[in-house]
């Protein structure tokens, strides 16, 4: 039952009243989130109150769920049993998750209260390249052998399961821990009890690699629609799986990334309201520098045609709409590539169908807003009809290399091995606007004979 269902109010007043037995009861029919939830709402010296009340079997799966600056208060508060008890129930990958962002201090203190076996396999894990398969994966799988009957499969799982992160999907492996097939709970339920694992497992493994990139696994549970996914080391040797939570964890901290790049930022570690702001403009300011340097360039090309302008002063009024126009064309057309290489759906050897299609809408997008302007200048420019031909041609073919810029930059990135989401707004809004002036005042001086 969610928190949702009970009365935040009610469990503050039992906290409050000290009506502890009662509090517990109450926790222990909630979800661990929900759980998690009420506690960080709290002051700093009840959060450790309430998290003792817990029962044990509930406590860990809370604490996971913690913000890593709870867990921290919480192990500073507790004693080294308790601590111990807590992480031998996390499980490997929320525990790595947590020691990744905790002081170095405080996870001193917790590797040593971990048992030796735990304190390899975490520190196994800890050495797997960042942002890999073997970084994201949990040890907590069950493995099984070919040669075991299905009620062998089933005794076993009923055996080693409680601790395992998943009991759906089993992995069957040999002697030395080579995979060599998968079977579903739902297999072993549709096969009589001395059906050997071997005759219904599937032998065509999709699987991912301990040094692989993490956005590639992503991208394989997206393909397979995938409940969990067996990572293997260099020697085929199974060490754990990746489960569809991680999965989309990592889809949220990849799409935070991108969101950021797309607006000129570096990329925080951290929670927005967990950054400091030094660490915030930090990330900001190189972009922006670079940015304001690069909008140099539109104003070269106004001191170029200062001549053209100072004849003609007009012509600098219709410099913003072109520009801010032709921007918003390239934003989308970038928006539209960034986002489908994201997901699959574009690949470098799509350039020239990508190009070709947007290089037509370019062409339908500019003759609609060209000829929606054409109007405009014609009502309200009656007698200058050279300028208003100068302004909706300009707009039209600044349109269109907008488009196409908008789609090449983030392939080009992709070629050069860079992140294509740097090719966005910011970006490309310099490029083209720089772009569009070019455009008009070349249009202009050779029309309106102003060179």
């Amino acid at each position: 039952m969610a928190i949702g269902s009970y009365d935040r109010e009610e469990l503050n007043e039992l906290l409050e009243g000290r009506q502890f037995r009662k509090l517990r009861e109450t926790m222990s029919e909630m979800n661990e989130v929900d759980i998690a939830e009420f506690i960080e709402e709290l002051e700093a010296e009840k959060k450790v109150l309430v998290y003792r009340m817990l029962p044990k079997e509930l406590a860990a799966d809370v604490f996971s769920f913690l913000e890593v600056d709870d867990q921290e208060h919480i192990i500073n508060s507790i004693t080294d049993y308790e601590l111990g008890k807590i992480v031998e129930d996390l499980y490997v990958d929320d525990a790595v998750d947590m020691l990744e962002e905790l002081p170095a201090i405080v996870v001193k203190r917790v590797l040593q209260n971990a048992t030796p076996e735990t304190r390899n396999l975490i520190n196994q894990f800890l050495q797997y390249p960042e942002n890999s398969a073997g970084s994201i994966m949990t040890a907590e799988y069950i493995g099984l052998k070919r040669n075991m009957t299905v009620e062998q499969a089933f005794a076993y799982i009923r055996e080693n399961g409680v601790d395992k992160e998943t009991i759906y999907t089993c992995f069957v492996t040999d002697s030395k821990r080579c995979l060599q097939g998968v079977v579903t709970v739902k297999d072993l339920l549709m096969n009589p009890y001395d059906t050997i694992i071997k005759d219904i497992m599937d032998e065509n493994i999709i699987y991912a690699v301990t040094t692989e990139d993490r956005e590639d696994v992503v991208e394989t549970f997206n393909k397979y629609d995938l409940l969990c996914l067996p990572v293997v080391d260099h020697e085929d040797r199974l060490v754990g799986i990746v489960t569809v939570d991680d999965a989309v964890e990592v889809m949220e901290q990849e799409a935070t990334e991108d969101f950021e790049k797309m607006a000129a930022m570096f990329p925080s570690e951290k929670p927005y309201l967990r950054t400091g702001v030094f660490e915030l403009a930090k990330n900001r300011i190189p972009w922006l520098l670079i940015l304001m340097f690069t909008s140099i360039l539109s104003g070269a090309i106004l001191m170029d045609y200062k001549e053209a302008i100072q004849v003609l002063p007009l012509l600098l009024s219709f410099v913003p709409m072109l520009m801010d126009t032709s921007g918003n064309c390239g934003n989308q057309s970038s928006t539209m590539v960034i986002r489908g290489m994201a997901v699959g759906d574009i690949e470098l050897k799509d350039v020239l169908r990508v190009v070709w299609k947007e290089f037509r809408v370019g062409l339908l997008c500019g003759a609609v807003l060209a000829a929606a302007n054409f109007v405009r200048l014609i009502l309200q420019y009656p007698d200058r009809l050279a300028l208003n031909l100068v302004i909706v041609l300009s707009l039209m073919l600044a349109i269109v290399l907008a488009k196409i810029i908008g789609c090449v930059l983030p392939m080009l990135a992709e070629k050069m091995k860079l992140d294509p989401a740097i090719m966005a707004a910011p970006l490309i809004t310099t490029i083209v606007d720089a772009s569009s002036l070019l455009i008009y005042f070349k249009i202009a001086s050779m029309m309106l004979h102003l060179s």
